[in-house]
């Protein structure tokens, strides 16, 4: 069974960066997104971005496109999230998570779905504040 873990959370000013980790068991050829989602309190899961393992292809939410890089290491079975200029907006626990569902590949947009994922990290805080 796949499992995922979080790691790089902390606190920082706005205007700050931070890299969170997800180290993920093992890399297969049925799982078609790593996902990293945020949820703030009183809100809902929200994608925030995507990469496949297969092929590394990515997607981005509008908020954070430009401020945050995914990337994966398959040497170490990691995937990364940089965030730069963060904003207090940004503030949240953070997850990442996996989808196995095959239509994902075809339509990558649904990567941000949290219903498409049944794999999830236990989460790291993430708070921006002065």
């Amino acid at each position: 069974q796949l499992h995922l873990a979080e790691s790089g959370g902390g606190l920082v000013q706005p205007g700050g960066s931070l890299t969170l980790s997800c180290v993920v068991s093992a890399f297969t050829s049925e799982t078609h997104a790593i996902t990293w989602f945020r949820r703030a309190p009183g809100r809902d899961h929200e994608g925030v971005s995507c990469i496949s393992p297969s092929d590394g292809k990515t997607y981005y939410i509008d908020a954070v496109q430009g401020r945050f890089t995914i990337s994966k290491d398959d040497a170490k079975n990691t995937v990364y999230l940089q965030m730069n200029n963060l904003k207090p907006e940004d503030t949240a626990q953070y997850y990442c998570a996996a989808t196995t569902h095959a239509h994902v590949k075809y339509v990558f947009s649904l990567c941000t779905n949290p219903t498409e994922h049944r794999t999830w990290g236990q989460g790291t805080q993430v708070t921006v504040s002065s």
